[in-house]
């Protein structure tokens, strides 16, 4: 199918099914000079000043994520949450670094506008004038529009397992382990996998990694690990902690008992499932060399377990293969 340049643009904007989007631009021809018109034009909204631009930049995000980069630095548009409960709009690439305008909105009576002083300018290596960084004090101007703050619903390809930690708080002896994970495992992760090759159902595998601790009598979490044939649900935990410790204990010592894996649903629209991972302060006793081991035993055990489950999807995508290649990531790491 062969339309006009500011035909397809159009259209491109006034279609909603996701799935309608992508056979449309799938039939159209000649996908490299459509890939760099629709750059083009995202460029000009990536410097967004109100919702409908934002929305823009959601919809050719979406729409450069199903025909491709090519050249460019793929990013995806996301809305968030501040702390506040404000909504938060960014893009980011596939390392999680956020790239041209990071916005905090307020909401007014009539609508939505951007915050003065939460706005922050982020440098991009596609950005043609090359602007650098500017936090928080970007300048925009109040302009307040009653609509929706839309986010990407595709993805781009990243590194599919997601290491992630719950709070900061941690045993002093854990700290090591942990710096690890975050500054040498969790960057090889993202260099060495291959996701443009595993294939598109799978956006992450997000492993929220919960540590016991201890910072003084008021500020305390220590994990006491389920027996796992006892398939015990939240509302059991506590009551059957109580057949365990006293109450007394329990305050004294700061005890929450859990199961050691939590494991969410997998949501096909945003591809992603979550795993919670619960340590107890044992853990943190051991050495770093074991602590590494056993972290690893956890992560892995986790991840085979989910893929299990989600090879029976019959989704489209090579989970031995991106098993094999976070495997080898993971073996040199915690040798």
């Amino acid at each position: 199918m062969k339309l006009r340049a500011n035909v397809v643009e159009q259209k491109i904007f006034e279609i909603e099914d996701l799935k309608e989007l992508e056979e449309f631009l799938q039939s159209q021809s000649e996908i490299e000079q459509l890939r760099e018109r629709l750059f083009a034009e995202f460029l000009k909204y990536a410097d967004y000043k109100n919702a409908g631009e934002w929305n823009k930049a959601v919809r050719l995000c979406e729409s450069l994520a199903i025909i491709g980069w090519g050249n460019h630095e793929p990013v995806e548009a996301l809305r968030g949450q501040f702390f506040n409960g404000n909504p938060a709009t960014c893009f980011q690439n596939k390392f999680g670094e956020t790239r041209f305008v990071d916005a905090i909105w307020s909401k007014r009576v009539n609508g939505f506008t951007m915050e003065q002083g939460r706005t922050s300018y982020c440098f991009s290596p596609d950005d043609p004038n090359q602007k650098q960084s500017v936090f928080w004090e970007y300048e925009i101007k109040e302009d307040i529009q009653d609509i929706r703050l839309e986010s990407q619903r595709n993805w781009i390809p990243k590194n599919p397992v997601w290491i992630k930690r719950t709070i900061g708080n941690c045993y002093e002896n854990s700290k090591v382990v942990i710096e690890s994970v975050d500054k040498e495992l969790k960057p090889e992760l993202d260099r060495r996998m291959r996701p443009e090759i595993y294939g598109r159902a799978i956006n992450r595998i997000i492993i929220n990694c919960s540590y016991s601790y201890y910072d003084h009598d008021h500020c305390k979490t220590n994990y006491i690990i389920a027996d796992e044939k006892l398939k015990l649900k939240q509302k059991d935990f506590y009551r059957t902690l109580l057949t365990m410790f006293t109450r007394q204990e329990i305050e004294k010592n700061g005890y929450f008992l859990r199961n050691r894996f939590e494991f969410g649903p997998f949501r096909a629209d945003t591809g992603k499932i979550r795993i919670g991972l619960n340590l107890e302060k044992e853990f943190s006793e051991l050495s770093h060399s074991e602590q590494r081991l056993k972290l690893s035993e956890y992560i892995l055990f986790a991840l085979n377990h989910v893929t299990d489950k989600l090879k029976k999807k019959k989704l489209d995508y090579d989970f031995d293969l991106m098993l094999e290649d976070f495997n080898s990531i993971l073996t040199e790491w915690k040798a």
